[in-house]
Formats: structure tokens, sequence, C-alpha cells
């Protein structure tokens, strides 16, 4: 068996930009094995000598040469953590010459840009968005004016984490019904939802996988069991079907995916933070 490979995420910043990427380029390695690392906030010549020993002792103990992906502005920073012996991966590198020579200017090298708060307007839309999603969560408010899309569903389809990302990520307003059993018997849209008709989108589950995530909730219980969660997932369906709402199943979708399929068949075109 290939040995496991040690992978550091590096930045002078959060970190999030180097292992967004980073992730994304080891998913295309699926015969390989990784351990991953983030090492944030390396913004001195001796906290990069510290990743560095770091970097180097891991590697020596997987008796494989780390893989580093960096997004350090300072190149000193960078070389400083080069001395690990690692494979070096700087996510900036193949962009910033052919943009500098488009854009006709040089980089100015600024740290934490990507993930601080530059623009106020924008941070404190992302914070109401939060606090509009977390107070408009599995029907706590239903006052639907002013959210720009609503989620609806069967309980743990996985409508909150999708709404608390669109909120962090791009600044939506977005809420969350769930549908009921008493709604599900009515067999078509509950009132407060007919009239925001729009702003609707459905999401399902396969009701294996949400028979396992009921039971990590309530063990044992009638709203766990399988039949129910067959039940409940096929009257939804049929009535979403019926009402013309799209719909995605949730089952094998990331929370990432599950916003942009959602956002793009809104129409809602809303840069991401």
């Amino acid at each position: 068996m290939d040995a496991v490979r040690p992978v550091f995420y590096v930045s002078d910043g959060t970190g999030i930009t180097a292992e967004t990427i980073g992730h994304s380029l080891l998913t295309q390695f699926s015969g390989s094995r990784f351990q991953t690392d983030r090492l944030p906030f390396v913004d001195t010549p001796d906290r990069a000598r510290d990743a560095a020993n770091r970097i180097r002792a891991a590697g020596e103990a997987a008796r494989t040469r780390p893989i580093v992906v960096t997004s350090c502005v300072d190149g000193s920073l960078t070389a400083l953590v080069a001395e690990s012996g690692a494979l070096m991966l700087d996510v900036f590198a193949p962009f910033i010459e052919p943009l500098e020579r488009e854009l006709g200017e040089a980089r100015q090298q600024r740290v934490g840009q990507a993930h601080g708060i530059v623009d106020f307007d924008t941070y404190h839309r992302r914070i109401n968005a939060m606090n509009y999603a977390l107070t408009h969560d599995d029907g706590i408010s239903m006052n639907y004016d002013e959210a720009d899309l609503i989620l609806v569903g069967v309980s743990r389809a996985g409508k909150t984490p999708t709404c608390v990302y669109l909120a962090l990520h791009h600044g939506i307003r977005a809420a969350n019904y769930p549908l009921t059993p008493d709604d599900l018997e009515e067999e078509r849209l509950p009132a407060k939802l007919r009239q925001h008709r729009n702003k609707l989108f459905g999401l399902t589950i396969d009701p294996i996988r949400l028979h396992q995530i009921r039971q990590e909730r309530r063990a044992n219980s009638r709203y766990a069991q399988l039949d129910t969660c067959k039940r409940e997932v096929a009257q939804a369906e049929a009535m979403l079907r019926r009402e013309g709402i799209e719909m995605l199943s949730t089952t094998h979708a990331s929370i990432e995916e599950i916003s942009s399929r959602v956002l793009e068949h809104l129409g809602i075109n809303r840069e991401m933070y």
C-alpha cells in the first residue's frame, strides 16, 4: 500500500483559499492517500521557519515528500517554507504574471484580502443574511416577504445547512419550510407558501439516507422509522411535482452543488464572498 502523503495548506491569512483550491486538486487523484493539515497566519519569518520544520518532520515520519499548497503573498515567506523540501504549489503563481501583463500594473501584495473585511456593506449583508436564515429556519418565522428564496422539503433533507451556506457565502436571505405530516396530508402547498411560489425550491432525499439521519437524531422513534421516511418523501415529491416546484435530491450532492443549482434555477446571480 502506498504511503500516506502529508499535505499542508499554508497561508499568511486564514488558509481558506489554499485549502479550497488544494482540496479540489487532490480530489483528482483517487489513487493516492493524503493526510492534510492547515497552517494559517504564517506571516512572519519565525512562523515560516516553524512551518518548514513541521512540514519536514511530517515528511520524515511518512517517509515521503510532503506537498505544500500555499497562498502566501510574500515570496520571502514562501521561500522559507520551501526549505522543508516539500513540493511547493503556489495557488497565485500561474495567474499573477498574465494578469500583470494584461492589466499593465504590478500586483500589490496585500495579506488577508480574500477573506478580510474589505467592504463593510458587503460584510454586513452577509451577517444580516445569516441572521435571517437562523430566524427563518424550520418555519420559526414565516414572514417571507424579504426572502430571496425559500427551500421546501421534509425534515432533515438538508434545508438548514444549505440556507446557512447561501447566507454566509452569497449573502442570500434564505428561509426554509419543513413539510409536516399535516401539510403532506393536504396534498397541496401550505397557504403561507403559495403567495411566494416564485421563490420556492424543493429539496428531497433518498428515504434510506433520511432514515439514517433521523435515527441519529431520534433513534427508534416513529419519526425515524423507514416506513415513515418512505411515505413522507413520496408525498413531498408528489406534492412538489403537482405544484410545478423544481426539486433536487440532496442524497449525494454537496452543499456547494445544491446551492449553485438553487441559485441557477431561481435566476439569482450573487457574487461569492
